[in-house]
Parts: structure tokens; C-alpha cells; sequence
């Protein structure tokens, strides 16, 4: 057999075209494969981070690390006010203890305990 660049192949015409079908259903096989691969990593991907979040913020949120609600804040300034309202009662009910309460006409300090 002479090989040279005048040799001739020969090849039969439904062989070549179950060639180029083969050629173009393996690289569309493959095109698909891999961008599903890489849709399903960019997935699992984007579910780390968002467990990574919720790890963080189950941890965080009931120690206050991440803010409060709008809701929990106004709750907080009305019980400092009702802190700061009971102190004041306190201490007035101390002084009337301490001074007496002829004003109210008790005259046992007992009835003014508040503790």
C-alpha cells in the first residue's frame, strides 16, 4: 500500500453522515452534562452560604448580636420608662416610710413595704 498526498479515501456516504450524527449528538450530550454540572454546583453553592447565614443567624439573633425588631425596641423604651416609674414610686414610698405618713393617716410603717 503507497501512501502519498494523491491517496484516496473512500468512505461510503450513509457511514459519513452517521459520523457527523455521532459527532454532534456526543457534543451536544456533552455540552448539556457539563452545564447541568456546573448549574447544580453554582446550587450547592449558593445553599452553603445561605446555611452558613441561617447557622449565623440562629446563633446570633437571640443573643441581640444582629439588632432587634422595631417592635422588641419600642417594648424596651416602655420598660425602661416603667423601671424609671417604679424607682421614682420606690424611692417616695421610702421617703414616706422614713418621714412618716400622717398625710394618710397610717400609723404603722408596715402597710407602706414595698419590696
Amino acid at each position: 500500500m503507497d501512501i502519498s498526498d494523491k491517496t484516496a479515501v473512500t468512505i461510503p456516504l450513509r457511514n459519513l453522515i452517521a459520523l457527523i450524527g455521532f459527532t454532534i449528538v456526543s457534543v451536544t450530550g456533552y455540552v448539556n452534562m457539563t452545564s447541568r454540572i456546573a448549574s447544580l454546583e453554582n446550587a450547592q453553592n449558593i445553599r452553603d452560604v445561605e446555611i452558613g447565614m441561617n447557622t449565623e443567624f440562629r446563633i446570633k439573633w437571640p443573643r441581640g448580636e444582629l439588632g432587634a425588631l422595631p417592635d422588641d425596641a419600642e417594648q424596651n423604651l416602655r420598660l425602661q420608662y416603667l423601671e424609671k416609674n417604679v424607682e421614682e414610686l420606690v424611692g417616695s414610698v421610702e421617703r414616706l416610710k422614713d418621714h412618716g405618713s400622717a398625710n394618710f393617716g397610717l400609723s404603722d410603717k408596715k402597710f407602706l413595704d414595698v419590696k
